[in-house]
């Protein structure tokens, strides 16, 4: 690569949950020598993404390699939030080797692609391609299509106005992608794997590949190599919002849940998991502080499938705290899901 070549960038994108950060964990583990840098947008008023990678401990990418967006979308906020992120990384004494952007689960990637036609983003970089991330199960439990006969009719006519947002933003990510990344297959019999790789395939445009993998695995030579000139194409990526001036959010809400110490986080976790299958919670997601443990518990759930684990231990200086922000349609009663973990 010369001095004068353009630096590649991956948009990385998928629903809440999905396992985009898993994937970019799993990418920069693998760099190979590739100085990475990153742009993390989140959804929420947590950075739980970022803190994660940040606590990864990869050589490849650093704290100072790690720009995050936090409490808002990438897409609305372009002009605001993006091109400075991208500003400050071109500004770098050392030359970066690829950046990778990780959108918002809620975020729809078109408007974030069209920002890198502008000139002084073309002139220094290049998309190499847009992956978006799917999570396989909520797929086959029917998250994104709730009626099949309303999704065909849609389907068939373009004018009917869509009536579940979930399946519009879903839609919209894999529509614009070079690679959907079929996420966490092993959570389901090889029948069902397969049949949603149709229904996947289907939703994507022609030349989209789709690859199955498992805890975010996916090889760093496919992922990173797409060469796809993404900001050259945007008018063959067609969005449901198309004819649309902006896109909002008014149909998602989110708060964040302070939590105290816990004595049993076993317990704690089967609490948050019933919460979520009785309020329709679409994603929670956190760090907790469990007492008599040097280290915190990152919590993760998607729906009602939640996952713990203990990722770094609580700094000599750090303040124990648990909190978790919890994301959910319109009307989430945050009222009722706080007094039901209280």
């Amino acid at each position: 690569m010369t001095a004068f070549a353009k630096i590649p960038a991956t948009i990385v994108t998928g629903f809440l949950g999905a396992g985009k950060t898993t994937m970019i964990r799993h990418l920069l583990e693998n760099a190979n020598g590739r100085r990475i840098a990153l742009v993390i947008n989140e959804f929420g008023d947590i950075g739980v993404d970022g803190d994660i990678l940040k606590s990864c401990g990869v050589e490849a990418c650093g704290e100072d390699d790690i720009i995050e967006l936090a409490n808002g979308c990438i897409c609305c906020t372009v002009a605001d939030d993006f091109l400075p992120a991208i500003e400050t990384l071109l500004k770098r004494a050392d030359r970066l080797d690829h950046i990778i952007i990780e959108t918002s689960g809620l975020a729809l990637p078109k408007p974030l692609l069209k920002a890198f036609d502008w000139p002084e983003v073309r002139a220094r970089l290049t998309v190499d391609g847009v992956i978006a991330v799917v999570d396989a199960a909520a797929v086959a439990d029917g998250r994104f299509a709730e009626d099949a006969q309303a999704l065909a009719a849609r389907r068939a006519d373009p004018s009917l106005d869509h009536d579940n947002p979930l399946e519009e933003v879903y839609e919209d990510q894999i529509l614009c992608a070079d690679i959907v990344v079929l996420n966490k297959t092993d959570l389901l019999r090889p029948s069902d794997a397969a049949r949603v790789a149709v229904e996947v395939r289907k939703a994507a445009r022609g030349a989209t590949k789709v690859i199955a993998a498992q805890e975010g695995r996916v090889d760093i030579e496919i992922a990173l190599g797409l060469k796809a000139g993404a900001e050259d194409d945007v008018a063959a990526r067609p969005s449901h919002h198309d004819a649309e001036e902006g896109h909002d959010h008014d149909d998602f809400a989110s708060f964040v849940l302070d939590v105290p110490a816990l004595a049993d986080a076993g317990s704690f976790i089967e609490k948050l998991a019933a919460v979520a299958r009785s309020h329709d919670v679409l994603r929670i997601k956190g760090f907790l502080d469990v007492a008599g443990k040097p280290m915190r518990l990152l919590a993760q759930g998607v729906g009602a499938r939640f996952r713990s684990q203990f990722d770094r231990p609580w700094g000599a200086a750090e303040t124990r705290r648990g909190r978790l922000v919890v994301i959910g349609r319109k009307g989430l009663d945050r009222g009722a899901i706080e007094a039901a973990l209280r």
